[in-house]
């Protein structure tokens, strides 16, 4: 039995589901509700009302752009890397987790980058899931390690003493991370993907900002898509650049409202009693990171404790991501079918007071979340048939309004990006010129595909499936 069972047990809300107030019920089918009542709205006028699914998903897009832009205010001003109550302040122990499955590729790159750091893990555990590619002849050549038996550590590696490696049978990410949770004994866990590269300064930042507030635990650093050189893998690069930006500085937006859900997983840091106390990770759900910062609320909130969730905007990591319609289909399903299962689990927590501003404000909008993607496909696929039926003034005043909607967020865009550049101290490949060109042209193309992804995402939430299926790397350099 783990040490991380008995909190499992008890606070997932998935083994234990809570009754789920009238309220919880309600806002759970506001959006479904909403959906068809505008759809038989479209069937009976041929004004702009018709296309009253579109104004409503542009209605609430907009909202939640100014909910973003006023709580974004305190960024107009540079932020320190430091925090000033964490100069002098000792450092915890940090042991970082990777968890990897036929990454041999990359492991190479993301342990030298991660031991490299100026401040860098006492403890490094290779989590290896099952591999079955060049991973162990990787981890020999580079580092000295021989193959421990399966579901044991190896002895520290006499290239680099700060790393261990922990070989699994293959179970999932999940799995392997709850694994080597019990193995490591600092007071600060870090889970880095074996794709993700820290950048020089990351790790510092992290452990200042647990230093500097006793109160934190968990925290995310903030992602930087990398996807390779040829034409379509720059492309895909461009376009989720700018997606990261914002979906970042959303996070921050929630972050002042001790709101924040989303912890990537790919470079996250996290007080281990804390982890310990909720049960760690759950392998069934999509997305594990996402649920446990649900179940990390959740307990705080029932027990009283104040405990805090950041994203930490000088940590930063670059991470492989999809460079293909195909692989960006497939993260897409995965995390909007993880999100709907987090959802579901803790819908007695949506519009519920108990749980302050994350249950009145954050969990209802992602319970109006849910249906934003079919809201988008909707309403192109409602404009397209306007279009082919020759309604063409019908059109010509919807392409007015998604004109203005394009004019609000090219404004709201470029403002985000200084405030990025700010709180991150990054600006490379954010240029004014790119981001004029992608908020332009986003809205037809890439959008739609995330959405379509989305909607993919209700089938595997719907039918219980949702595996990740092989991933290329495209942007990592192969091990040598």
């Amino acid at each position: 039995m783990s040490i991380l069972d008995p909190g499992f047990q008890a606070l997932s809300p998935r083994l234990s589901p809570r009754p789920v107030p009238w309220m919880g019920v309600v806002l759970g089918w506001a959006g479904p509700a909403l959906l068809v009542i505008l759809l038989w709205q479209s069937l009976m006028r041929s004004s702009l009302l018709g296309w009253s699914v579109g104004l409503a998903y542009i209605g609430y897009d907009t909202f939640l752009l100014v909910f973003t832009a006023l709580q974004l205010w305190p960024l107009r001003h540079a932020m320190r890397a430091t925090p000033p109550a964490a100069e002098h302040l000792p450092r915890a122990p940090l042991g970082a987790i990777i968890a990897a499955h036929n990454e041999a590729q990359s492991l190479r790159i993301t342990i030298d980058t991660l031991a490299g750091q100026d401040q860098p893990p006492e403890v490094i555990v290779l989590a290896d899931d099952g591999s079955t590619d060049d991973s162990a002849s990787v981890l020999w050549e580079a580092y000295g390690l021989e193959a421990p038996a399966l579901g044991t550590m190896s002895a520290p590696s006499p290239v680099l003493p700060a790393l261990r490696w922990l070989r699994l049978p293959h179970g999932g990410k999940a799995r392997a991370l709850n694994t080597a949770i019990p193995l490591l004994d600092t007071d600060l866990l870090l889970t880095v993907d074996a794709d993700t590269l820290l950048a020089p300064g990351a790790l510092r930042a992290m452990r200042d900002a647990f230093a500097a507030e006793p109160q934190l635990v968990a925290a995310t650093g903030v992602l930087v898509p990398i996807c390779g050189t040829e034409p379509v893998q720059r492309l895909f690069q461009w376009f989720q650049r700018y997606e990261y930006v914002r979906n970042f500085l959303s996070r921050f937006a929630w972050m002042q409202q001790e709101g924040l859900l989303l912890i990537s997983g790919a470079f996250a840091g996290f007080r281990r009693e804390a982890i310990v106390t909720v049960g760690g990770f759950d392998a069934d759900c999509m997305v594990e990171d996402y649920e446990l910062i649900h179940r990390m609320h959740r307990h705080a909130h029932e027990t009283g404790l104040d405990w805090r969730v950041r994203v930490v905007g000088r940590a930063i990591a670059s991470t492989d991501a999809p460079a293909s319609p195909m692989a960006f289909m497939r993260q897409r399903r995965r995390w909007f079918g993880g999100f709907l299962q987090t959802q579901h689990w803790n819908r007695d927590m949506v519009g519920n007071g108990a749980y302050g501003k994350l249950g009145t404000r954050m969990l209802v909008v992602k319970a109006l979340d849910t249906a934003q993607p079919i809201f988008g496909l909707v309403a192109f696929g409602i404009l397209v048939t306007l279009l082919v039926k020759g309604h063409l003034p019908l059109v010509g005043a919807i392409v007015t309004v998604m004109v203005a909607k394009v004019v609000i967020d090219l404004t709201f865009h470029l403002w985000s990006i200084a405030l990025y550049r700010r709180w991150t101290g990054q600006s490379a490949g954010l240029g004014l010129g790119p981001a004029l060109i992608a908020s332009a042209f986003e809205p037809f193309t890439f959008q739609l595909l995330r959405h379509a992804g989305a909607c993919w995402g209700w089938i595997a939430f719907l039918s219980g499936g949702g595996s990740w299926g092989k991933q290329r790397r495209t942007a990592l350099a192969p091990a040598r």
